[in-house]
């Protein structure tokens, strides 16, 4: 209940921004897909500019919706990490084989962990739909085990498992803008009077908690 009133009284701002994220990591998974056979360095070239754009977004997110969403805190280490792993691979293009599914790898894994931890606040907010993000996010995080546990494939399994991390996050994150935009136009419905009663109640039980 304290998550849904927060956001009762403070609007989700820019929920399109995980929508946007989720498309771009979708269309990083479908490029592996589509070019398997592509060089190490285009992969680094490709990951760098989404990890950087992604932790921009991120971090910009987290920061206009600190006062909304209890997990803002989340979004800004992401972002603040995606960023940091953008950078790295920008400043050495031509990364090697063997680290760079520790890189992909611990980024999805990390993002993965915070969209499962969100899926869970939004089912106490009561969002029906809580449970298909908890499922992409699970996906994810196996996918990212495989990456570290294993960083070293052969030809095509480490493009299938490397691309299909990148599309179970991206997947994640649109769900969460849905779900996000849901929580934002639902006050909306919502009367004056009870508006009022729930304000009322909150502050009922803040001092019954002092």
């Amino acid at each position: 209940m304290p998550n849904l009133l927060k956001s009762f009284r403070n609007s989700v701002k820019h929920w399109y921004i995980p929508l946007i994220l989720g498309i771009i990591f979708i269309a990083c998974g479908i490029y592996v897909f589509s070019s398997p056979l592509g060089t190490y360095v285009a992969l680094s070239v490709l990951f760098s500019v989404s990890f950087i754009v992604s932790g921009i977004f991120d971090i910009f997110f987290s920061v206009e919706n600190r006062k909304s969403l209890n997990g803002w805190g989340w979004y800004l280490v992401s972002g603040l990490l995606s960023l940091i792993m953008g950078i790295y691979l920008v400043n050495y293009p031509k990364i090697s084989m063997s680290i760079l599914p520790f890189i992909v790898g611990f980024t999805v894994m990390f993002r993965s962990f915070q969209l499962l931890g969100i899926s869970f606040d939004l089912k106490d907010a009561h969002v029906l739909r809580w449970g298909n993000l908890a499922i992409f996010s699970i996906l994810g995080i196996i996918l990212s085990f495989m990456l570290l546990a294993n960083p070293i494939f052969s030809g095509m399994s480490l493009v299938v498992v490397t691309g299909l991390s990148f599309i179970f996050v991206g997947v994640a994150s649109v769900i969460l803008a849905f779900d996000l935009k849901k929580l934002k136009n639902f006050p909306s419905k919502l009367s004056e009077e009870i508006k009022e009663k729930i304000t009322n109640l909150q502050e009922e039980i803040n001092e019954r908690m002092r």
